[in-house]
């Protein structure tokens, strides 16, 4: 995935939906730098 490759990341995940560790993996194989990864609870 193009669209990725060296750019800089900032993920927040969710709790009750998809946790940010998981979206963090599949965004470093796509090739970008996560720079702050957190898994947030929206009540």
């Amino acid at each position: 995935m193009a669209i990725l490759n060296g750019k800089k990341t900032i993920i927040i995940g969710d709790r009750d939906g998809i946790p940010g560790p998981a979206i963090e993996e599949c965004v470093k194989t796509a090739g970008a730098e996560v720079i702050y990864s957190s898994t947030e609870c929206f009540v």
